[in-house]
């Protein structure tokens, strides 16, 4: 080969190797939208990626959907305000926190939907998560700011939680780390506290500055690291799980409720429309892009087997003062997905 021609060469190839990187880190998007209708309004949003179902709450009932139809598969009833949903496929079982009333846990069957029985809880009763490693079912309370433990194969009927764990704060959000710990956002506090749950001690507490009013969470366990969505002021917060220091923060949407992990990347959906996508790296986290969603796509749920995502909202009314209000059967779950 002459100089010049491998000088050329060498040149193009150096040229383009950064151009073919980007390119094939191609743009999340969304790439459809299920219009479901239905009564009600929305909070968390769970997947099942084993079946590609969804399990959505609506105040007074929780609807189970198929994700890429977006067909209603089923529709479970006698909640009085519904936030969350954790799964046990191993026992075929549900999960719904009802904050409405003296607050309960509505346990149901994963295979036909029929409710198998309501287990009283505390007022308020919010986020909840299965840890498959401790094998509890985990749930919080806002206003009565415990942390709500028990085995997922309870007696639905009889059956009694765990002594609740005071928290000394309101929590939000929760994640567990495979190790017997758990970390929840104190929303009042700005703080996370962390529980040991063979002791069910609280064993610290660490703060979410620069961002601050944490709502949403997700964990990276392998990685240690957890990643906070805040309100007050709005950041994405990096955490170190093993010690507390905050590694990193980048700036987000008005109004974040969820944050959730695919494919290196951190993503924090917000009330404003905006769906924030952070690349999780060994600098630090940096926004690479804030996807354009419908207004209300506050909170989200990621399929683990697909790397998409699904953020439920709705059609709202012109504001006029507070929160608009949603139009009637508009409910609709946007999926988001890389192009």
């Amino acid at each position: 080969m002459r100089p010049i021609n491998r000088f050329l060469t060498v040149a193009v190839t150096l040229l383009s190797a950064p151009l073919m990187s980007a390119f094939a880190q191609a743009n999340w998007a969304v790439v459809n939208t299920l219009h479901i209708g239905g009564d009600g309004g929305w909070d968390y949003v769970t997947v099942d990626p084993r079946s590609h179902r969804l399990f959505v709450t609506r105040t007074t009932h929780t609807q189970v959907i198929d994700a890429d139809s977006g067909k209603v598969l089923g529709d479970i009833p006698g909640q009085i305000r519904s936030h969350g949903v954790a799964i046990v496929p191993s026992l075929n079982r549900g999960f719904i926190t009802d904050g409405g009333g003296s607050g309960a846990i509505i346990v149901f069957d994963l295979n036909n939907y029929s409710v198998l029985g309501r287990i009283a809880t505390v007022p308020d009763s919010d986020g909840i998560i299965y840890d498959e490693k401790s094998n509890l079912v985990l749930a919080v309370s806002g206003d009565g700011g415990v942390l709500m433990t028990f085995k997922p194969d309870i007696d639905p009927k009889s059956g009694k939680i765990d002594p609740p764990i005071t928290l000394g704060g309101a929590p939000e959000f929760l994640a567990a780390d495979d190790a017997g710990k758990v970390y929840i956002n104190l929303e009042d506090k700005d703080l996370v506290a962390v529980v040991d749950l063979a002791s069910r001690k609280i064993i610290a507490r660490w703060p979410v500055a620069p961002g601050g009013h944490p709502v949403g969470m997700a964990m990276d366990p392998v990685k240690h690291r957890l990643f906070i969505g805040c309100r007050n002021p709005q950041k994405l917060v990096e955490m170190n799980s093993d010690t507390g220091k905050v590694e990193s923060s980048v700036p987000i949407g008005a109004g974040v409720d969820a944050v959730g992990l695919a494919k290196g990347h951190a993503f924090a959906s917000c009330r404003d429309g905006s769906l924030v996508t952070a690349a999780i790296g060994a600098q630090g986290l940096k926004i690479d892009q804030s996807v354009k969603t419908p207004d209300g796509a506050r909170t989200l749920g990621v399929d683990s087997a697909t790397n998409r995502f699904y953020l439920p909202t709705a059609e709202f009314e012109p504001a006029t003062t507070g929160r608009p209000k949603a139009k009637p059967g508009t409910f609709m779950i946007v999926v988001v997905a890389q192009q």
